[in-house]
Parts: structure tokens; C-alpha cells; sequence
């Protein structure tokens, strides 16, 4: 992935270069307060990087590939530490005084840093998260084999010593976790995907041994089997330990689910107005799938009668109706890759053609998601790291699980039938995810690229789904407009049930009810849902949150330009600025103040 508009300067020690704050790569004219900001920024990175090994590999900065994350009570408040005199030293820095970029970067880094603060002292996520945990865990090999940044000896080697490290990280894990504190769904979230951390070796590292020998190829080998063994130690643990005494409450209450929401979101939205926008929108949104599930079942036999303005009762018919002929479209379930790979590429084209917005240049991969990561979400995009240039990006897919039966199988398959398959891959993909953060990474600012906003990211790939239908995508096939409606009407009430579920009290069979009968969710998507919104405070509310944020920010754009409007234009000027929350790009657009 290229990254033209990036110049590159020293920084972060000897072995990593790029700009950290734009400033300074665009050669803007720098006041006192912009120096200081930047050597702030510069010395936060650096020690961030140093701190989250793992992490830092994703982001592309390879100094520390070799070593594994400490997670430690000792790493956490040195970790704390940092972040206290960080803040204070931003806090000396007169913003008034900073570019309007860095005034920008300034924000986003104080926000990082008030949550890293709240997330250790108040929400305490060390003791209860065991997501965070199993993210370390899985990316440690994933993260230096997935992708070739570096000669194939050379990544496994540092795999190599990732592996002898993980017996002290996994004990520290069990020694910062308290079973007592753990959410049930997130203990078991955790037994089920621990093993992946395996399934990685077998994936990603096993096919690939041959290419060391000698003393390197042993110590690989024996690294690969102390790995396996404290895995196995930590199964245990979790199985016999940790899961019967995990009986916490998963539910956030409305207190911290606002303090966590603040952090999220970066937004003036409370978390009554996502409500009622949300509820609002559900209305709508039923409303157009009406209408469209009209133009599919026209003419056909034994349709339910579709009057002008139907009751409620036949508005649910109708809809359900026409949703049942797409979900006859289904793909076989060890078709998944090549169906979205083929979904991936008729988009493009239809964005090619139409000339949207700027494309890399590079393919968008589809594969299966890694092991360590199921359970969770059904696909997401993983794209390199803003340092690591020209490497590939992945569309990972969950397959369906081998020990679903066929029925459950069916249900999955009757949510991602032919025609939902091809809007996931407009979501994931094109001109999604894969296409939003190739823009994301030719801003010259690594701090905005580590500092990225979720609801952004987010937002920009529910946009691209409603926008591409808009300019005429598969227009002449009434069940993908309605399959995409379907998904944006799964979209608002991921934001109704984020909240309801963590401040309301809503339980399984009220949110089941919701998203099979409101939203004509399939069974199994609905079910992985209440598990994804337990374990995932606050997230879905990003996907509404930016989708409205992206709409509002494009109108008011095109009221202001009239005539000259132009959409390519528009899209591209708008991902020109990295990722940070939508009220902050809408300021750099359109000129407006940045607060």
C-alpha cells in the first residue's frame, strides 16, 4: 500500500521512521507549541509502542516483534504512570497556539489518554476483560506472520521468541484476572477461542518451518511445544477455575456505559439522543423495506395482500416475505470465501465505473477468519498498519462452525444469503473498510492512524452500503436493496440494544424479539448478537452513531458547494484527514472550528 504523501523523517529511535504529527511532514510552519506537541508526541508513541509490543507490530513499527506484552501489575502502573505525566505535559501546552491539525491530534491524545486512565483506575479492565487479553494472545504470531513486512527466517524468528515468552504472559494473566470479577459471557468467550492461540501455529507457522534450520529450526520447535503446553495449562485454568467462578454482572449500568460511550464516541450525542434517533429511524427504515419488498413480490403467487398503507400487521408480513425469497438465495456453507470474493470484485467494478472515489491500487484478500478470533463478529477487515506500506489487506469471514448442525447452519446462511453477502463485502471492503483506511493511511500523522475513531470507521462503511445503492447499485435487484436495508435496520438496533442491554435491563428474549421480529434477523445472527453485546460495551453503538454523523456531514458539504458539488470529490476530500471523529474531519472539510 503506497503512501505518496507521506514524507518520511527520523522518529521513535533509530530502527522506525515516519512523521508523527502532520505538521511536521507537510512543513507547515511550526509555533513553539507545535514543537512541544510534537516532541510529546514523538516521546508517547515511542514509549506506547515499547509498552504494547503486539500492538505495535499491527501499527508497523517492528522494533519490538520479538517481545510479548506485560501485563503485569507492574507493567499496568508503569503504563499508568506514563499516561499521568503525559497528560499533565499536554495539559501545559497552550492549544490556542497549535496548527489546526495538531489542535486535532491534541484532542484525540487526551481522549486516549483520560480513557486508558479510566479504564485502569475505575473501569479496572485488568481484572475482568478477558477479550483484551485474548487479543495479545492471538495476535502475538498472527500479527509478525500474516503478512511479509520482513524476510520469512526473520518473522519466525521473532515469532519464535513470542512463543518461549507466553508461559510468563499467560501466568500473568492468571494472576491479574479475578474470577470472581469476570462476566460469565466473557469467561466463556474465553474458553472457546483460547485454543485458536494453537490454531495459529498450525495456520501460520507450521507450513512455513522448513525455511530455518539448524539450531534456529530446534529452538523454533521447542518454542512452538512450551507454547502448546502453557495454552494447554491455561485451558485448564479457565475451564476448572475461572468459568465456575465467573458470575459478575456483564451489564455496565448506566454510569459507566455513558463514562465508556464519552470515550468511544467523541461526540455531543447522549446516549437518550442515540435512542431516540435510533427509534425514529427503525420507523423509516421498516417503512422503505415496505416499499421495496412491494416492487419484489409483485406478480408473484401467493403474495400477501400489500396495500398503500398497510396496518402493522401487514407490513410485517410483506417484509417478511420478500426477505424469505432473498434468504433462498443462499450460498453452500463451504462456499463463504468465494462468494465474498466475488461480491468484493462486482463492487469494485461498480465503483471503478462510476468513479466514486480514489481506489488503491492493491487487492483486498479474502480468507477465513483465524480461529482466535471467532465467536465474536461474523467478518471484519484487517488492513495493515500505517507504517507498513504495500502489504495486504484481509477480509476475514467466519465460516460456519463444523458442529452446527444443519439447521443452524441454514439460519446463518438465510442472513448471509447471495444477496447480504454482496453488502457485507460493500461494508468490509468496497468502498468500505479496505478502501476508507488505505485513505486513512496516506495522512501524514501516525498519531491520528493509532488514534483512529471507531465510529468513523465504522460510520464511513455503513455510509458506503446506503450511498452505493443510492448511485444505482444492482438497482434492478429489489431483494439486495432490501437485504441492504436489512442490514442498516441491524445497524440501528445494535445501537438500541447496546444501550437497552447495559443500562435497561433488557433480556435475551426481549432483544430476540427485537432483532427477529423488528429487524427480521435470522436466529443465529440474533443469538451471536446478545453474546457480541455483552462482551463488547458501547461498540455497536459506533456502526448508527458515525452512519449519521458521515449523512449530515455529506448534506451539509453539498448544500454549501450547490452546483459544484461533486460526489468523488466530496469522498475523497473527507477521508483526506485519517480517522478521527467525524465532528473534527467535518471541521478540517468545511473550514469550521475545530472544538
Amino acid at each position: 500500500m503506497k503512501t505518496t504523501r507521506r514524507l518520511v523523517v527520523a522518529g521513535l529511535g533509530s530502527t522506525m521512521l515516519a512523521p508523527i504529527v502532520a505538521g511536521e511532514a507537510l512543513g507547515q510552519n511550526q509555533s513553539a507549541a507545535d514543537r512541544a506537541f510534537a516532541t510529546l508526541a514523538h516521546r508517547w508513541l515511542d514509549e506506547t509502542m515499547r509498552q504494547g509490543p503486539v500492538t505495535a507490530t499491527q501499527i508497523g513499527d517492528h522494533r519490538f516483534d520479538a517481545q510479548l506484552d506485560d501485563v503485569s501489575a507492574n507493567g499496568r502502573n508503569a503504563a499508568l504512570r506514563f499516561a499521568h505525566q503525559t497528560l499533565d505535559a499536554l495539559n501545559a501546552i497552550n492549544k490556542a497556539q497549535l496548527s489546526r491539525a495538531n489542535q486535532v491530534d491534541a484532542r484525540l491524545l487526551e481522549n486516549s489518554l483520560r480513557a486508558q486512565i479510566w479504564t485502569t483506575e475505575v473501569s479496572q479492565d485488568h481484572a475482568w476483560n478477558t477479550i483484551n487479553y485474548q487479543s495479545i494472545a492471538g495476535g502475538a504470531v498472527y500479527n509478525v506472520m500474516a503478512r511479509e513486512f520482513a524476510p520469512l527466517p526473520q518473522r519466525l524468528a521473532s515469532a519464535t521468541r513470542r512463543l518461549e515468552q507466553m508461559p510468563r504472559f499467560l501466568a500473568q494473566v492468571r494472576a491479574e484476572l479475578v474470577p470472581a470479577r469476570v462476566p460469565a459471557p466473557y469467561a466463556d468467550t474465553y474458553k472457546r477461542q483460547n485454543p485458536g492461540v494453537k490454531s495459529v501455529i498450525t495456520d501460520m507457522i507450521d507450513p512455513h518451518k522448513d525455511a530455518l534450520s539448524g539450531s534456529a529450526r530446534a529452538r523454533l520447535e521447542a518454542a512452538i511445544a512450551t507454547n502448546n503446553a502453557a495454552v494447554d495449562e491455561h485451558q485448564a485454568w479457565i475451564e476448572h477455575t475461572l468459568v465456575p467462578a465467573a458470575q459478575a454482572d456483564f451489564r455496565a449500568g448506566a454510569q459507566r456505559f455513558d463514562e465508556r460511550l464519552a470515550f468511544t464516541l467523541q461526540s455531543d450525542l447522549s446516549r437518550a439522543e442515540i435512542r431516540r434517533r435510533a427509534d425514529a429511524a427503525v420507523i423509516d427504515v421498516r417503512r422503505r423495506m415496505y416499499d421495496v419488498s412491494r416492487q419484489a413480490l409483485a406478480g408473484r403467487a401467493g403474495a400477501p395482500p400489500m396495500p398503500d398503507n398497510p396496518s402493522p400487521e401487514q407490513q410485517q408480513a410483506v417484509i417478511r416475505a420478500a426477505i424469505d425469497l432473498a434468504a433462498a438465495d443462499r450460498p453452500p456453507r463451504d462456499q463463504l470465501v468465494q462468494v465474498a470474493t466475488a461480491a468484493v470484485q462486482e463492487a469494485q467494478g461498480f465503483v471503478q465505473t462510476h468513479d466514486l472515489i480514489t481506489l488503491p491500487t492493491g487487492p483486498v484478500r479474502v480468507i477465513l477468519m483465524p480461529e482466535f478470533n471467532r465467536g465474536v463478529a461474523v467478518a471484519y477487515c484487517d488492513s495493515p498498519g500505517p507504517l507498513d506500506n504495500n502489504l495486504p489487506t484481509f477480509y476475514n469471514i467466519s465460516p460456519v462452525p463444523n458442529d452446527w448442525s444443519d439447521e443452524q447452519a441454514t439460519s446463518f446462511l438465510r442472513e448471509y444469503n447471495d444477496h447480504a453477502i454482496v453488502d457485507v463485502g460493500v461494508h468490509e471492503a468496497m468502498p468500505g473498510h479496505y478502501v476508507q483506511i488505505f485513505h486513512s493511511n496516506q495522512y501524514p500523522s501516525v498519531l491520528r492512524a493509532v488514534l483512529s475513531s471507531g465510529s468513523f470507521v465504522e460510520g464511513w462503511a455503513c455510509y458506503g452500503e446506503s450511498m452505493m445503492v443510492e448511485q444505482g447499485f444492482k438497482s434492478s435487484d429489489p431483494l439486495y436493496k432490501l437485504s441492504q436495508l436489512k442490514v442498516l435496520l441491524r445497524t440501528i438496533c445494535n445501537a438500541i440494544i447496546d444501550q437497552a442491554i447495559h443500562c435497561d435491563g433488557m433480556t435475551q428474549d426481549e432483544m430476540m424479539r427485537l432483532l427477529t421480529q423488528t429487524a427480521f434477523q435470522e436466529e443465529r445472527e440474533a443469538a451471536g448478537k446478545w453474546r457480541r453485546a455483552q462482551v463488547s460495551i458501547t461498540q455497536l453503538s459506533t456502526y448508527f452513531v458515525g452512519y449519521t454523523e458521515h449523512w449530515e456531514t455529506r448534506r451539509a458539504y453539498q448544500q454549501s458547494k450547490g452546483a459544484a458539488f461533486n460526489l468523488k470529490a466530496y469522498h475523497d476530500g473527507v477521508l483526506a484527514y485519517g480517522s478521527p471523529p467525524m465532528r473534527y474531519a467535518r471541521s478540517l472539510l468545511m473550514d469550521e472550528p475545530i472544538q
